[in-house]
């Protein structure tokens, strides 16, 4: 999962005023920072959905519903962010190129790296299907 949110910060930074803006040191910081961030928001849904769903035996047992619950997590907390920081404290600005979500205004960009990336991690987190048993 970290591998996939490094990759989507530096291809989504176009999307953001910081690339047009920022020094090469304060992008680099951006980057490190909103993936560090986004590390911290991954595994706290993916243990709060662990512990919703009792799937102790996580990803043996219970995959689907854990990245079910993980990512709707995820999600959540990434349309609540981008509405705090983008609209009310100003911490980050979209350019004219993101395309925005109503109702809130949410980015696509976020909104689809939380949407596709916690299911990709969980996937190459499940185990190899064992073939029937005859």
């Amino acid at each position: 999962m970290l591998a996939l949110n490094l990759a989507w910060e530096v291809a989504q930074l176009p999307l953001y005023t910081l690339w047009l803006e920022g020094m090469p040191g304060e992008i680099a910081f951006a980057v490190l920072h909103c993936t560090g961030g986004d590390a911290m928001i991954a595994a706290v849904a993916l243990a709060a959905a662990i512990l919703l769903t009792r799937s102790w035996h996580w990803p043996s047992q219970g995959w689907g519903s854990v990245a079910l619950i993980a990512t709707l997590i995820g999600l959540g907390y990434t349309v609540f962010s981008e509405w705090l920081n983008v609209d009310l404290r100003q911490s980050w600005t979209y350019t004219a190129a993101m395309p925005r979500l109503p109702p809130w205004g949410t980015g696509l960009a976020p909104f689809l790296q939380w949407l596709l990336l916690p299911p990709l991690a969980m996937l190459a987190a499940r185990p190899p299907a064992r073939p029937f048993a005859r």
